[in-house]
């Protein structure tokens, strides 16, 4: 039998300095798990503790701009009406410039001089034959000298305007080549919507930009790197320089008339029906053209804006709008994956053998 009475100060003496040890123990022990443990050098970092990293910012494709095309500078002077211009818009297509070329060297020279010649006319009419220097008039009925001139005059007048004329129309209408980039424009009440058939077939839409003090809530004010008001829009229409365009037209209501005076375009556009001509831009820049067919009460609100760019600058713009490049080579197939249960090593070694207890 134990004595204690005679053990209770060794017993309270031992109890006192096991809890010393258990608090001095229990304040070096971690409030919380380490982030990470290193072992064989060799850092592990611990799932519950680690810090995602921030995801990478997405790049924003400049050819996705709220213009919806390569960033091109507006010349105030080309592609838009010019205040106190009174010719033909600079033309950037060869017919275009064909056509300018006829209207000043052919139809502006012969409308003024008929014009002057009618003017001298009636002037010396009005001398000649008044009351005062003619009291008694003339009984002359009949001069074929006159008759023969005015009526070859017109004919022959007419026979030189005709001949570039026809020439000219034959352009307009000529057949696009088999190169040509195809871009289908399509009428609705009232803004345009378009086509790429030989870059994948993807669609943009294009309406006009309002006015500062004139949107709606969530849409975007026309600025002046836009354009001209009632010219811009939100979405402008991507060609390429130096290439062939098929244009064709069509219309999902009423007709309308798609009209880019920069390019000599005016082209209706019939429901129903497709029309097609064709063209080829000259010259980098911004255009802008607009309905010109009275399709409703709306009509002026349906502007036309075109950037005109490079060929590689266009394509990258069709890449990134999801389509593909007329005339590439289709991209490589991926080779299919071979099935999961049909892998095997046949080379694999056999697992090393458990140490023995010897």
């Amino acid at each position: 039998m134990l004595n204690f009475g005679r053990n209770t100060g060794l017993i309270a003496a031992l109890a006192a300095a096991g809890l010393m040890l258990g608090s001095v123990g229990h304040a070096k022990a971690p409030t919380t798990a380490p982030a990470a443990a290193t072992a064989q050098g060799v850092t592990v970092t611990d799932p519950k503790t680690a810090t995602p990293a921030p995801a990478a910012p997405e790049a924003v494709n400049p050819l996705l701009a709220d213009n919806g095309g390569p960033a091109m500078a507006i010349d105030p002077k080309i592609g838009q009406p010019v205040d106190g211009w009174i010719d033909v818009q600079e033309q950037v297509t060869p017919t275009g410039k064909r056509a300018a070329w006829m209207h000043d060297s052919i139809l502006v020279p012969v409308i003024t001089v008929i014009s002057i010649f009618v003017l001298g006319l009636l002037v010396w009419v009005v001398i000649r034959y008044r009351r005062a220097a003619n009291p008694i008039p003339s009984k002359t009925s009949h001069n074929t000298t006159i008759e023969v001139i005015w009526t070859l005059a017109p004919v022959i007048i007419l026979v030189g305007i005709a001949v570039p004329s026809i020439g000219l129309l034959q352009a307009q209408y000529k057949p696009a080549p088999s190169n040509a980039i195809t871009l289908k424009a399509i009428g609705n009440q009232w803004y345009w919507s378009y086509q790429y058939p030989d870059n994948g077939g993807f669609e943009i839409t294009a309406n006009m930009l309002k006015e500062k003090g004139t949107t709606a809530p969530g849409e975007r004010a026309r600025t002046d790197a836009d354009g001209p008001p009632l010219l811009a829009t939100d979405n402008r229409i991507v060609l390429p320089v130096g290439v062939p365009i098929k244009l064709l037209t069509t219309s999902a209501d009423v007709i309308h008339a798609w009209a880019m005076p920069a390019f000599w375009i005016k082209l209706d556009a019939v429901p129903g029906k497709i029309n097609e001509t064709s063209f080829t831009i000259q010259k980098p820049g911004v255009y802008f053209g607009q309905c010109s067919e009275l399709c409703g009460s709306r009509h002026g609100y349906m502007p036309i804006t075109v950037v005109a760019v490079e060929k590689p600058v266009f394509d990258q713009w069709v890449v990134a709008k999801g389509g593909t490049v007329k005339g590439a080579a289709p991209a490589a197939a991926a080779p299919e994956a071979t099935p999961a249960a049909a892998t095997f090593n046949t080379t694999a070694t056999a697992p090393a053998a458990a140490p023995s207890d010897k």
